[in-house]
C-alpha cells in the first residue's frame, strides 16, 4: 500500500467523531421526501462540509422535492466516457414534520438512533467523508457524491438525473445502511405502483339492487387477479396494499379504488407484468363498471451483471484486507442502485454502515461503523483498474 493510500485509510479512521457530529446534525433536521424545506436544509448542511474541505457543491433544482446535489474532485470528467467514481445517496426520509424533534438523534451502547439515521443519513455522512479524504490526499481520483432529494417515493425527479450522472461512471457505491449481517447488497427487486379507480353506478341496495353496478365488486375481482399474477418461486410479488370504496352499506357502491405494489427481478417479468396488469385493469368482468389506472414510482433491478459482480469483488476484497469478511445479500427492497446499474454503470449496494429496522422508531446503526466503511468504501476505490 502506497503512502497517501495509508494516509488516507488512517485520515478517515480519525474522523469518526467528527462523522458522529455531522450526522447528529443530518439526522436532527426533519427531511420527509415531501419536505422540500427540509430535504435543502440536509443539503445546504453537507454543502457546507464540502466547502469547508475546498470541494464545490452543484444544485439541479427540482420544483416541488428536494433538489439533486452533486460535489466532487476536480478531476472529475463528463467527456471521456465511464471515466468517474459515483458516491450515491439520498437525504429525503419517510418521517414527516416534528419527528427529529420528538426523538432526536442520540447513541445507546454502540447503537445509533433517528430518524432516517440508517435510511440513510449516514450514508450520507460516510460519503462525505470519503471525498473529502480523497480530495485531500488523492486529489487526481474523480469522484461525485449525488445526494438525491426523493428516493423514498420512487425517485420521482431525481432518477434522470441519476441515470444522466451514471453514463459517466465506472464504478457507482450506493450507500444504502449494510444488512445487520454486516452484508452489502449484490442484487435488488425492481418495483412499481399502480393506483386504479373504479367507476360504477349506485342504487338502493335493497329497492333497486339489480339497476346499480358495483365498483367494489369490480375492485374484489380485479384484486383477485391481480393476486394470481404473483410467483414467489421466480420472485415475482403483487400486493393489493390499498384498497377502499362505497359510501354506505345499503348503497351498490359508485366508487372504489386500489393501489397494488408490484416487485420483479428482470426486465422481462417486468414488460410481461405491465402487460397482464394492465389486461386486468382494462377489462371489465362487472358490466357497468370503467377502471382508469396509472403506474408510477419505478424502481429498477439491480441484477448480477459481470460488471456488478466484478465490483462487488473488489468491495469484497477490500473489506478483507482491512480485517472484515463480508459478502453479498439479495434483497426484495429497491434503490437507487438499480437506476445506475440499468444505465450500464458497475454498481454495488448497501455500503453504508451497518444498520437494520429503517422506517421505524427502532431504526439503527453501529455507530463505529461509520469509519469502518467509509473505509472499505476508500479502499474500494483506490483498488479499481485505470
Amino acid at each position: 500500500m502506497s503512502l497517501w493510500e495509508t494516509e488516507t485509510l488512517q485520515w478517515i479512521s480519525s474522523q469518526q467523531d467528527m462523522m458522529v457530529s455531522l450526522l447528529s446534525t443530518l439526522v436532527n433536521v426533519d427531511s420527509g421526501s415531501y419536505d422540500k424545506e427540509g430535504v435543502d436544509a440536509v443539503g445546504m448542511h453537507l454543502s457546507r462540509f464540502f466547502a469547508d474541505h475546498g470541494i464545490q457543491t452543484i444544485a439541479r433544482r427540482v420544483e416541488h422535492f428536494g433538489d439533486t446535489l452533486l460535489a466532487g474532485t476536480q478531476s472529475v470528467r463528463r467527456d471521456a466516457g465511464r471515466y468517474n467514481i459515483l458516491l450515491m445517496g439520498h437525504r429525503d426520509t419517510v418521517f414527516g414534520k416534528g419527528e427529529a424533534s420528538r426523538r432526536p438523534f442520540r447513541i445507546a451502547g454502540d447503537r445509533a438512533y433517528g430518524p432516517g439515521v440508517a435510511d440513510m443519513k449516514a450514508g450520507l455522512v460516510m460519503n462525505a467523508f470519503v471525498l473529502a479524504a480523497l480530495q485531500k490526499f488523492a486529489p487526481d481520483v474523480p469522484i461525485v457524491a449525488m445526494m438525491t432529494g426523493d428516493e423514498e417515493i420512487g425517485s420521482r425527479t431525481s432518477l434522470a438525473h441519476i441515470a444522466e450522472e451514471a453514463r459517466f461512471a465506472r464504478a457507482v457505491f450506493n450507500a444504502e445502511p449494510a444488512r445487520p449481517t454486516g452484508n452489502f447488497v449484490s442484487g435488488r427487486k425492481g418495483g412499481f405502483t399502480y393506483r386504479f379507480e373504479i367507476s360504477g353506478k349506485a342504487a338502493h341496495a335493497g329497492v333497486n339492487f339489480t339497476e346499480g353496478a358495483s365498483a367494489i365488486r369490480e375492485l374484489a375481482s380485479k384484486i383477485t387477479a391481480l393476486d394470481a399474477l404473483t410467483d414467489v418461486p421466480q420472485g415475482i410479488t403483487l400486493n393489493v396494499g390499498l384498497a377502499s370504496g362505497g359510501s354506505s352499506t345499503n348503497t351498490v357502491a359508485a366508487k372504489a379504488s386500489g393501489e397494488v405494489d408490484v416487485r420483479f427481478i428482470d426486465g422481462e417479468q417486468r414488460e410481461r407484468l405491465i402487460t397482464d396488469i394492465e389486461a386486468i385493469l382494462g377489462r371489465s368482468t362487472v358490466p357497468g363498471t370503467t377502471t382508469t389506472f396509472e403506474r408510477h414510482g419505478e424502481s429498477l433491478p439491480l441484477a448480477p451483471t459481470p460488471q456488478n459482480v466484478a465490483l462487488s469483488a473488489i468491495y469484497r476484497e477490500a473489506a478483507a484486507a482491512l480485517g472484515f469478511e463480508i459478502s453479498g445479500e439479495f434483497t426484495g427492497g429497491c434503490a437507487d442502485s438499480g437506476i445506475a446499474s440499468s444505465s450500464g454503470a458497475p454498481t454495488v449496494c448497501a455500503t453504508g454502515p451497518v444498520g437494520g429496522k429503517a422506517h421505524t422508531e427502532e431504526e439503527y446503526i453501529l455507530v463505529e461503523t461509520l469509519s469502518q466503511r467509509a473505509a472499505i468504501v476508500a479502499a474500494s476505490i483506490l483498488r479499481l483498474p485505470g
